[in-house]
């Protein structure tokens, strides 16, 4: 009895152990996911950790039964988990951080329980993966999908009510209103709770290995569909009702009805699956509560091995490791704040503008410029965006427009790569990224390229790379982003865009390099006022941050 407490009580230490250690290693990644999880795509994962422990609950009997043997592959897995956490954090990507802490979850209970024991318990690993966020680009990309495909099907449900509809974009035209089909309405707040629920249903449903994949596989033509109705329906009400029927509480009720209605979808599904097997509902799909005795007997019948013991130690030593060793001091350029950009560029005059600090808190920048510029014989303005990061690390990176654009309900019709003629000092071109733009009947021309230490990158992928790089080989992750854009009339106007664009481009990018500095900057260490400044969550206001200055 006593060497069984005991045992008990080893376990129970190492379970301790582990997880204070893999929560301090990976407690940025962990910090964000939490703050990703109150955005209403994520709502869903609070409950994943705990339901993650039933589904392992339920196996508590035959692991308990189960003759478990450790496996150094765990260890291995752990380093890999490590190597993720070192990426994700020098490049500013939080999901490799994230991603890296569900492996190293996997990685202690394989080295504990060998293969025999992944085979009884991979259901509540896996689960835990529905609780990462997906990265940013991936997420846009599949609500840029989602929303024209919503559209259109949206829309095709409006003309099946017998009214006259026009469709550009994701600008739903009803003559007397135009709705426009955004992130909230793209089905992606329905998504991700949908498919972790589907994968849920599946692995709890007691049926044919084919009929558990239809489940969760369906969970995304049922999301789309149903949400399309939605958008479809709002469509007629706004018709006839007005533009109030699109808004407000109306709007959201009618999202947490049509999500209830795809729940109930799954659950038609499960019932057509019963009567063919000839069962109940509850017989196929039963709620199983294990008694408390399983997980006590659980964690009394399992003997801590090797494998094991060496996975937490390396956990431990290097959470001991991050705390004792300090991290390189970033290195900071001198540079010129943007505050000082000339409202002058050429034959350009310009007029500085701000920003609301709601979007400052997202973006986490260091110092910004907005200003919108114009000459006398143009017609539209040029406007400016610079947004500048001493430091890109900890999630305060560069926000690609690709990403931006879209949020904002313009279209993207064409994306492509333009090198802009005499620009440089040795008169070479400079490449930027040209996006051509449009919301209903408006249409505008983006340039855009990221400055990052004296390279201009159109790539966003290769900003991340080169951050890990540099922050590791000469501790500077400093870099800005740089957008023009101007509106133009019909796509036939294009070229005088371009050309407005690129005489701008020419006359801004000598004073730019005050402000963005490249290679060769002068550079000291940070402090550690800066590091605490750096480590700031938003920009104070443009107007609190110059009166400091004075």
């Amino acid at each position: 009895m006593n060497a069984t407490k005991d045992n008990s009580l080893t376990v129970m230490a190492l379970v301790v152990l582990a997880a204070g250690a893999l929560g301090l290693l990976f407690w940025d990644g962990l910090d964000n996911m939490y703050r990703m999880w109150n955005e209403p795509e994520y709502n869903h994962a609070f409950m994943i950790p705990f339901v993650a422990v039933y589904l392992l609950w339920l196996r508590a009997r035959d692991i308990s039964a189960a003759t478990l043997s450790g496996s150094w592959l765990g260890v291995a897995l752990l380093f890999v988990s490590l190597g993720l956490l070192f990426v994700g954090d020098r490049s500013a990507i939080y999901a490799l951080t994230q991603y890296g802490f569900v492996l190293g979850i996997w990685a202690l209970f394989v080295a504990g329980g060998g293969a025999h024991g992944l085979r009884l318990m991979w259901v509540p690993l896996v689960y835990l993966i529905f609780m990462v966020p997906l990265p940013d680009f991936a997420t846009q990309k599949l609500t840029a999908s989602l929303q024209l495909l919503s559209s259109e099907i949206g829309v095709a449900v409006i003309r099946a009510a017998g009214l006259s509809v026009f469709l550009e974009g994701n600008v739903i035209d009803l003559g007397a209103y135009q709705l426009q089909v955004a992130e909230a309405c793209s089905g992606m707040r329905y998504l991700f709770p949908l498919l972790s629920f589907g994968f849920l249903c599946a692995v709890l449903f007691r049926g044919r290995w084919w009929q558990r994949a239809i489940l969760f596989v369906s969970t995304v033509p049922i999301t789309i569909l149903m949400n399309s109705f939605r958008i479809g329906v709002i469509g007629i009400l706004v018709n006839y009702f007005g533009i109030e029927q699109a808004e407000g509480f109306l709007h959201d009720f009618e999202g947490w009805v049509i999500f209830m209605t795809c729940v109930g979808v799954l659950f038609t599904e499960i019932w057509i699956f019963s009567r063919m097997e000839g069962r109940n509902f509850l017989e196929i799909f039963g709620l199983d509560i294990p008694a408390v005795s399983d997980l006590t007997q659980m964690v009394r019948s399992f003997r801590p091995n090797r494998q094991l013991l060496a996975a937490v130690a390396v956990v431990g030593v290097a959470a001991i490791l991050s705390l004792t060793l300090s991290r390189p001091l970033v290195l900071l350029p001198e540079r010129a704040s943007l505050s000082t950009f000339p409202t002058r560029v050429g034959e350009f005059e310009g007029r500085e503008g701000t920003i609301d600090q709601v979007y400052l808190d997202q973006l986490r920048v260091s110092d910004y410029f907005i200003a919108k510029y114009l000459r006398p014989a143009d017609t539209a303005p040029v406007e400016v965006w610079v947004a500048y990061y001493d430091s890109q690390a900890k999630g305060a990176s560069v926000h690609s427009p690709q990403a931006c654009l879209p949020g904002g309900g313009w279209r993207i019709d064409n994306f492509s790569q333009r090198d802009v003629p005499n620009v440089l000092p040795d008169g070479g071109s400079l490449r930027v990224n040209r996006v051509e733009i449009a919301l209903g009947d408006q249409r505008q021309l983006v340039y855009y390229w990221f400055a990052q230490r004296g390279r201009v990158v159109t790539n966003e992928y290769l900003v991340k790379w080169y951050i890990f790089w540099d922050g590791l080989t000469t501790n500077r992750t400093d870099g800005a982003l740089v957008r023009l854009s101007t509106y133009v009339g019909e796509a036939s106007a294009m070229p005088e865009g371009d050309a407005r664009l690129e005489n701008f481009v020419r006359a801004a990018d000598p004073k730019l390099a005050f402000h963005l500095p490249g290679a060769n900057a002068l550079l000291r260490e940070a402090t550690a006022a800066d590091l605490a400044r750096l480590d700031a969550r938003p920009l104070e206001e443009r107007d609190e941050t110059e009166a400091a200055g004075e």
